[in-house]
């Protein structure tokens, strides 16, 4: 019978050493967990019962705030496309579009000089290419920030085709199936004869991964809205842009929200802040009625800049211009509302100086159930409401809030009957109107 070996003193201690370093390591991981996933989406996101928001696998709903960054996977390198997944991650956006070839014809080559596909050909992806991809990706998925991929755009028509579009479709969501955070997307032009390689390459998609990941497209060019094909059964939900027309977003979301079946309705391109090709200046002001005019019109938004898009020299800085600060201004103030995926587009709520036309508008919503009435008001202006529409026990409360900086301001309490009129606050370039119950 052999004797049992024991270690050494000095070996005991160098176990001893291991065993207390993994105890500290898994005391971190506890006590940074809550802080690091406390209320974050458990992700892939999925459309909610109602067709109306997004919810993660807990069923939670997720508030879709995104941002647009075309060229993440092609002129970025990977140490700045997690500088740019780090800042979105900071100023609450939960989305990221970004085209996996990059803006063009499909044939330009990466930051790092590789091309995605040998010979131009999408059945032939180039490894190198795609490895950078999976980095980028990882990235996203270490910072829990989804990323809305367009896998196809019209200007790659000529080498994505009707022939080849399923397997290709097929290849990339075998390679990302097992990657939570991720939706597809697709950019034709909003003509019927675009609608064949659509399907094929939504067929290639739920081939290749059985459903894990939402798909949408957006038509490019705008303006035009996604509802031409509302009712495929592979499309999760309607996207559109409407370029610099900003006397679009109503009409278009307004459009597309009433479309049975019901599914979600995202405003996914405007006019980027500070963008040069308009004809007149991109203010945050402009990005901010943006925003505010697709939630009020029970849609959501996706936010761009002009320097990240285009990857300008300045774009780091780009990364923290106001209109990127307001919208995680606005992404608190519709989490601060109790049940805020309730949202429901009323205009009636205002008995004088409602507005749907235009480029300035006054629009109203609220919660399903009365809980709480928003107005947004795009410019200076007076307005009155229905105080019987909301649900509160004899008082109403109401506040105003800036939307450059969040700040609150007490608009009073009022019963919840009859008509109240009210004004936005001198010297505030546009103004969101809060009425909730009155507490106490």
């Amino acid at each position: 019978m052999r004797k049992p070996v024991w270690c050494s003193p000095k070996c005991r201690r160098k176990v001893a050493g291991i065993f207390a370093t993994m105890i500290v390591l898994a005391l971190g991981v506890l006590l940074l967990a809550p802080s690091v996933l406390a209320g974050e989406p458990v992700y892939p996101v999925k459309v909610s019962p109602n067709g109306r928001y997004f919810v993660d696998q807990k069923g939670d709903p997720v508030f879709w705030l995104g941002t647009t960054q075309w060229q993440l996977f092609r002129d970025n390198t990977p140490e700045d496309a997690r500088t740019i997944i780090a800042n979105v991650k900071s100023k609450g956006i939960a989305f990221i579009q970004a085209m996996l070839v990059g803006v063009g014809d499909g044939t330009r080559p990466n930051a790092g000089g590789e091309k995605p596909w040998a010979n131009d050909d999408p059945l032939t992806p180039n490894e190198a290419y795609f490895k950078n991809v999976d980095a980028v990706i990882a990235c996203a998925r270490e910072h829990n920030v989804c990323l809305s991929v367009t896998l196809y755009h019209q200007r790659w028509r000529k080498r994505i085709t009707q022939e080849n579009a399923r397997t290709w479709a097929r290849w990339l969501a075998r390679r990302y199936k097992d990657v939570p955070t991720l939706v597809w997307s697709m950019t034709p032009e909003a003509k019927p004869e675009f609608v064949p390689v659509l399907r094929e390459l939504a067929a290639g998609l739920r081939e290749g991964a059985g459903g894990s990941h939402l798909i949408t497209f957006k038509p490019d060019p705008a303006p035009y809205s996604s509802s031409f094909i509302h009712d495929e059964r592979w499309l999760d939900f309607d996207s559109m842009q409407v370029w610099k027309s900003l006397n679009l977003i109503y009409p278009m979301v307004t459009k597309d929200y009433n479309l049975k079946p019901v599914k979600p309705v995202l405003m996914a391109e405007g006019a980027y802040e500070a963008g040069s090709e308009y004809g007149f200046d991109v203010t945050p002001l402009w990005v901010r009625r943006q925003a505010y005019y697709s939630y009020l019109c029970g849609g959501h938004f996706t936010y761009g800049h002009n320097d990240s898009w285009r990857m300008l020299p300045t774009w780091k800085k780009a990364l923290d211009a106001p209109g990127a600060v307001q919208m995680g201004v606005l992404k608190k103030v519709f989490l601060g509302r109790e049940e805020w995926w309730h949202l429901t587009p009323d205009q009636g709520l205002l008995a004088s100086g409602g507005n749907t036309q235009g480029d300035v508008l006054t629009l109203a919503a609220r919660h399903k159930d009365g809980k709480w009435i928003m107005v947004y008001a795009g410019a200076k202006t007076a307005f009155s409401i229905h105080m019987d529409k909301v649900t509160a026990a004899g008082q109403a409360k109401a506040s105003w809030i800036d939307p450059r900086t969040g700040e609150s301001v007490s608009a009073g309490s009022f019963p919840n009957s009859g008509v109240q009129a009210f004004s936005t606050p001198e010297g505030w370039e546009d103004a969101l109107l809060i009425l909730e119950p009155a507490k106490g």
